[in-house]
This record gives C-alpha cells, structure tokens and sequence, in this order.
C-alpha cells in the first residue's frame, strides 16, 4: 500500500508574496509589469495589473502563467525547446486559445508537486523571467 503524502496548496496568502516580490523586483529594475498568479487547477488567485506597463501586459503576464502551469516548465525553458533562439511561439490549443510562449511564466512547486503558476508581462522577456524567478524564491 502507498502512501500519499498531503501537499498544502498554493494560498491567497502565498499568491500576495509572489506578485509583491515580483512587483518589487521590477521596480527595483524601472520596469512597469503585470503580475497573474493560478492555483494548481488553474484558478486566479492574484493579479495586479500596472497601467504603466503596456495595455496587453495583463493578458500576457495571464497566458504566461497558463502556460507554466499546463506544460508544468518555466516559458523561457519551453522558448529554447520549441523554437531555438526565438522570442516567442505560439502553439493553438483545443481551447482555440493559443498558449504564449514568452519567458516569464514559472510553475510554483511544493513538495515536487505542481501547486500554481505565476506569469509576469511588461518588461523585456528575459526580465520578466528574472522577476518571476525572484517571485518564486520569496515563498520558497
């Protein structure tokens, strides 16, 4: 018999830290960005949008939080893999809604389990990833 160990969840609580720490990183750095933070069954939990950032950043920083959390990798890692040296591909989905791969979403892990996504959107993408990584590391 196996045991299956409980993992908390990503929280409202977890959700407020992510987009503080990312907001803060991207301030730090004169960037204006939207942050999405999703549970684990893709559920908004945060969201802050800059009106300062480009008007498609909330939407953006959203489709890069999907995108984590659907293929459960970082979208600067998915970039490299799907098309070598490009700033973004777009793959169509069953939803009709295609996914964005831009850096700047990271899966939230607890316990090696999969419990959200956070997604950035206004800055460079390579900045935006370096904000999301820093978001991650604040509730690591």
């Amino acid at each position: 018999m196996s045991t299956i160990t409980a993992v908390a969840p990503l929280t409202t609580q977890d959700a407020e830290v992510l987009v503080a720490a990312a907001r803060q990183a991207a301030e730090d750095a004169g960037v204006a960005v939207s942050v999405t933070v999703l549970d684990a069954g893709g559920h908004l939990l945060a969201f802050r949008r800059d009106d300062r950032a480009v008007l498609i950043s909330g939407e953006t920083s959203t489709r890069k939080a999907y995108t984590a959390l659907q293929l459960d990798a970082a979208t600067a890692d998915l970039v490299a893999t799907v098309q070598p040296g490009a700033p973004f591909h777009t793959l169509p989905t069953a939803l009709d809604r295609p996914l964005l791969f831009i850096a700047g979403g990271v899966p939230v892990r607890r316990a090696g389990r999969l419990i959200g996504a956070v997604g950035v959107g206004g800055g460079a993408p390579e900045q935006d990833h370096g904000f999301a990584v820093t978001a991650l590391e604040s509730i690591a």
